[in-house]
């Protein structure tokens, strides 16, 4: 099959899909507001009038954001499952997903972003709990 197929006006079925995708941007409305990417954009240096622009950056940072969340996820996942195959003779009543700092910078290693966080330091393991969640 031809890629380059011409239509009935001359353009090619490329231009055609391309054009319909960016007209269908006007109707769409974004995660990420469109004054949150044209200032990420300005203070880049990018300037553009062009909406339809503005919304297709913002589309592709939705599906970034996606992405390295489901990532995340992942690691977390099996990070807690290692945990629980550790402690197999203890019944863990709590199940909740609890996503780290870790988790994320090793999805975000994943598309070449390296994060480094500060360390935080504490007195004790149960330094700033409530008294009353202490298991002492």
């Amino acid at each position: 099959m031809n890629h380059n197929q011409q239509s009935s006006d001359g353009r090619n079925d490329d231009d055609t899909v391309l054009s319909d995708f960016l007209a269908s941007l006007m109707d769409y409305t974004p995660t990420i507001p469109d004054q949150l990417v044209e200032h990420y954009l300005a203070q880049s240096g990018f300037q553009c009038p062009d909406v339809r622009l503005i919304r297709l950056v913002a589309v592709a940072t939705q599906k970034f954001i996606a992405e390295v969340a489901t990532d995340a996820l992942q690691q977390c996942k099996a990070r807690q499952a290692a945990v629980v195959k550790d402690k197999r003779d203890k019944q863990q009543k709590d199940k909740r997903l609890i996503l780290t700092m870790e988790d994320l910078s090793k999805a975000l290693r994943e598309y070449g972003v390296n994060v480094k966080h500060q360390e935080y330091f504490a007195d004790s393991p149960t330094a700033g709990l409530d008294p009353a969640s202490r298991d002492e």
